[in-house]
This record gives structure tokens, sequence and C-alpha cells, in this order.
């Protein structure tokens, strides 16, 4: 018996109430393996760029550069290495949306690969007995976790624009996993925040908490069943997750989440399927695309709510010049346009497959225009804010009831790439909230998702229409926002964040700070951030909360409350002269890595 079978079985028989041993699979101590690259939030040159949260992730994308790939292979390569150094934030458990400008035919294009919901999915999902079940109970369950898209997605984006084969790409991620990479404060603490729910499935606990303990700052994380499954889809192909050993080893722990018998955690199973999985399919979609002060913007499309909400938002705070104000006129133009297009989003965004998305006239600059006029310099508009009606749009009027914004987990990864031809991906990927739904599949080494839980569980307003709502095979409205910029059909910049919900206002403040206030493209993603959900309170970081500036706006009517930490950005920036620029957090998650292939002068 193979040491996957092995422990699969294990696993069953603990689900099962059978008392078994499960040994932790953490290496014997050892030296630790070559010293990673170092992190640096900036970096310029030629020959492409890579920008991601990790060092070894990146440089994992500069690899394939170098030996010649294209931007689309280098961003696949970043992505696998991602799920072995980000693994409660991505992988191949997990899914995203990926967007691509093609220098060539300068047009950009996208792959949603958002998880769907089992076929047997209906409206009451998450409900039982007339009643929500519990949010924290719906996360950590086989109930949480949709159809992973993420290897479709790559399968996707390399068959339609890629240079080179899966299974080169997945030899730097594969390398990691086996080889082992350094342990940091971030990727500790993440652990120590899952632990409790970690204990609870021995799969999970064997993997990330070696003896019983938190893996050490400084020691060596070897992923062996991660690397041996990486192997597999390289050598069978990405679809190989779809259908085969690997499928039947996700349905068995959807449907019965192998759980230590000494838990009392109530987990409950799923009903994703083998036939859920062999049906899946990434879509081919158009981007969102507005105009921004003379520049083409462009985003995901539903089902995520990225691109409509940004580009609404961004339609709004046209009608001003942000360059021309003061830094509290700023944030508070910044705040109500955030404000009001999350209005919008909660009544009308879902899954076009299942719901009419008015994503056009979401997008119109008239309807905007109509929003817009809702916003005064010197008071605040009360939230929730109603929605209006991009399908007959009516000046400062907003009708019907508001939606509440639905929480989504703060967890999520995103990377930016650009190769020496031109071409750029912005790629966003998650597992939903940090840890996902805490269940490893078995053997496997990598976790599952819990995205369904960015459904609606119930009706957000039992007066209204809720379009993200469960259905047979839907996909969840999501946040993210992997966003292009470019100006006369050539790219000016890229840019992306995870961060849930405030996804969204992470890209709009850093889009704004850098287009509108002149802010250096790494020192616009460093900013210090607010995030306005169309709650009665907008977030702000430390920056912000301990500024004067947190006190002039209180005087025209904001209320505010603390976030430590808002989002985790990263982008690309063609420079004038040719080269590229690569920028990311200089200190959110510890620090981001941007790097380039040639190095040459200084940002």
């Amino acid at each position: 018996m193979s040491r996957r079978s092995a422990l699969r079985r294990l696993s069953l028989l603990a689900a099962a109430g059978t008392v078994v041993s499960v040994g932790a699979a953490a290496p014997p101590t050892q030296a630790p393996p070559a010293a990673p690259p170092v992190k640096s939030p900036v970096a310029v040159g030629y020959g492409g760029a890579v920008s991601s949260v990790d060092a070894d992730a990146s440089a994992a994308g500069i690899e394939v550069l170098r030996r010649g790939g294209n931007a689309v292979d280098a961003a696949v390569a970043t992505a696998a290495a991602l799920g072995v150094t980000e693994p409660y934030s991505a992988g191949i458990g997990g899914g995203g949306y990926f967007v691509f400008y093609d220098a060539r035919k300068h047009k950009v294009f996208t792959v949603d690969g958002r998880e769907t919901a089992p076929r047997s999915a209906d409206e009451n999902l998450f409900v039982e007995n007339g009643a929500a079940i519990p949010f924290a109970e719906a996360v950590t369950s086989g109930l949480g976790v949709g159809t992973p898209g993420t290897p479709a997605t790559w399968d996707a984006a390399l068959d339609a624009w890629g240079s080179k084969p899966l299974r080169s790409l997945l030899k730097p991620a594969e390398r990691l996993a086996r080889d082992g990479f350094t342990v940091d404060a971030t990727f500790r603490s993440q652990t120590e925040a899952n632990r409790a729910r970690f204990a609870d499935f021995p799969a999970t606990a064997e993997l990330f908490l070696p003896g019983g303990g938190l893996p050490a700052i400084g020691s060596v994380f070897k992923n062996p069943d991660l690397a041996d499954t990486y192997a597999e889809l390289a050598k069978k192909g990405a679809r190989a997750l779809y259908r085969g050993d690997i499928a039947e080893d996700i349905v068995d722990t959807v449907r019965r989440p192998p759980v230590d018998p000494d838990a009392t955690r109530v987990v409950r199973p799923g009903d994703l399927t083998e036939g859920d999985l062999r049906a899946y399919e990434v879509k081919r979609q158009a981007p969102t695309r507005v105009r921004y002060r003379g520049l083409d913007v462009y985003g995901m499309a539903p089902s995520s709510s990225g691109g409509t909400t940004v580009g609404e938002a961004l339609n709004i705070l046209e009608r001003g010049d942000l360059s021309k104000l003061d830094e509290a006129q700023y944030l508070h133009r910044y705040i109500e346009a955030s404000r009001i297009a999350f209005a919008d989003r909660g009544r009308w965004v879902g899954d076009p497959a299942f719901e009419d998305v008015p994503t056009q006239g979401l997008l119109s600059q008239r309807y905007a225009d109509s929003r817009e006029c809702l916003i005064r310099d010197d008071a605040v508009l009360t939230s929730p804010v109603a929605p209006g009606d991009p399908r007959d749009a009516a000046d400062c009027e907003a009708s019907g009831t508001a939606a509440p914004t639905t929480y989504e987990g703060d967890s999520t990864t995103h990377l930016t790439v650009a190769d020496k031809w031109g071409n750029v991906v912005a790629y966003t990927l998650t597992i939903e909230q940090t840890g996902g739904s805490g269940i490893t599949v078995p053997g496997r080494g990598f976790i599952l998702n819990n995205e369904l839980t960015d459904f609606s569980f119930t009706p957000a307003s039992p007066a209204v229409h809720d379009p993200n709502l469960p259905g047979p095979g839907k996909r969840p409205r999501s946040s993210m926002s992997p966003t292009i910029v470019l100006e006369h059909g050539r790219p000016v910049l890229a840019l992306g964040s995870p961060g849930g919900a405030t996804i969204i206002t992470t890209v709009l403040q850093t889009l704004t700070g850098h287009l509108d206030r002149g802010l250096p493209l790494v020192d616009a993603i460093a900013a210090p951030r607010a995030s306005q959900r169309n709650q009665a309170t907008t977030e702000l970081e430390p920056g912000l909360w301990n500024s004067p500036l947190r006190g002039r706006l209180e005087a025209i009517g904001h209320g505010f409350r603390q976030n430590p930490e808002i989002g985790a950005a990263t982008g690309v920036q063609r420079l004038p002269d040719g080269r590229w620029l690569a920028a990311a957090e200089k200190e959110r998650r510890g620090g981001g890595s941007a790097m380039v292939v040639k190095p040459s002068g200084t940002p």
C-alpha cells in the first residue's frame, strides 16, 4: 500500500470513529535549504518582471522567463509555487481569475476559474430547520467546498496563450515542495491562527502541525505529498485533478470529512461528486472596461464583482480632479464612491449564468454620473445606501432596499507578471479564508477551499432579490479584482490584491493613488488604506487611524473602525524607457517580492 493510500485509509477510519495513530510527516531536523531569494518590494529592469507576496514564488516565475517562457507560463509557475509557500491562501484546491494582455493582438482576455457549487445545490445549501447554519460551521466543512478551478485555469491559459508545457512549469514548485522552504513569521502566525481547526483533521495536523506543534521560524517546511501531486499533474495534465485518483480522493474527503475521532467540532459533509468535477469548465469571457483619465482600465467581469465595482467607482470619480484636492478631500470622495459602488454591487452582481446582471449599465458613465451627484463635499451618505437601477438611470435617486455586504474571507493571493514581449498577466487566486476549509486531502498535500461560503446563506434582504444565493453549479460572487491598465492599446500597469471584499477598495485606492495623486506605484501600494463597503463605518489602517486626517473626516460625518492590515497588493508598470518596474508590499504580510529578469538602474 502506498503512503498516500495508507494515509487516506487512516483518515477515513478516523472519520468513522476508529481510533488510529497518525505519525507526524515532518522530516528530521536538518540544516535549512539554500537561503531564499532576498525580498525586495520594488525592482526595475528588462526582460520581464514578477511580483508576488513570496520570494520563492517570484523566483519561480523569473526562472521561467529567463528560460524563454512568456508571461502566462511564468504566471502558472508562480501560482504553483504559491501553492507550496502560501498554502493557506491558494493552491490547486481553490480557484481564481486570470486577466491577460496579449501584446501581439493589443487585447485583454480573461479566464473565470471560480469554484462552482455541486449540481445538487439549491438556495437552501446553508439552511437547516429554516435558519442559516452558523458561519464558522459552514467554513470548516465539506458543505463549503466548491469544485476547484485552479488547475483548469492553468490548462485554459496555457492552451490559449502559453508557450511551455505544464510539466515543465510545475518543476520549480515540485522542487520547492520536495526540498522545502524556510518558515517565516507570517507562515507561523497563520498556522497558529488555524491551530485548533487543523488539529481536528489528521491529514492537516500531520502536515502543518509537525509533532503537534507549530512550525518554527527558520525551519524547513517540506510537503512531499504535494510534490507527488504536482508530479502526477505534470505527467497526466491538469485535468487529472478532475477525473481519476485525485478526483476520487477529493470527493471522498468532501463527502466524508476525515475528522479526528476525539474532535468535538461539528463538521458537515458536502455533496460534491465525481460528476461535478468532470463537468467543471472555466469561462473565457470579455473583460470589463472603463475609461479613466484617458486610460483603458480592464478588469474581471461577473461572476467576480471586482471589475464592475472598481469600474463604477472610477467612473464616479472621473467627474472630479482628484489631483487638486487635499488629502482629506480626496479620501472623502474615494470613500463615498466606494460606498455607492458597493450598494450597486450588492443588489445586482451574481453569476451571470443564473442572474440577469446589468454589467453594461453598471459600467456606463451615464449611470455613474447619476450616482455621483449623491456625493456632497460637506456631508456623508448614510449607509447602507440604497442601490440605483442601471437599467433606468435617474439622477441622484436611489431605489429599492439596500443589500448589506456579505462576509468574504480575507486570504487569497495575487501575482502580476510581464515578459520581454510586452505580455502582461494579473492573476488572483484563492482558497477563500486563511486556511480554507482546514481540510487537507489525505496524501495529496493541499487544503480544500471553503469558497461556497461566499454565497449569501439566506437572502441579504427579504424585500429584494438576492443575486448571490446558492444554486446548482453556480459560482459564488467574488471581489477579486485583477486589473490591467492600457494607454493607446499598450500596458501602463497591472495590479491586484487579496483581502476579500477589501480587494476592491485596495485596487481602487492604489489606482487613484498612483494615477491621480502621483505616488510611485510601490508607494501607492504601501499607502495606509481605507475601506468602505456600504457599511456604517469605514475601516482604517493604523496609518490613517492615528492621523489628523481621521479627525477632519469625522468632522463632516464619517465613522471609522480600525483594521490592522488591509490587502497585500502587487503590480507591474511599464516605464517610458521600456523597462519594467515590479512593485509589492513593503510591510503587509511580511512584505512582498518584486523581481525582474535583468535588473537595470533604480526605480
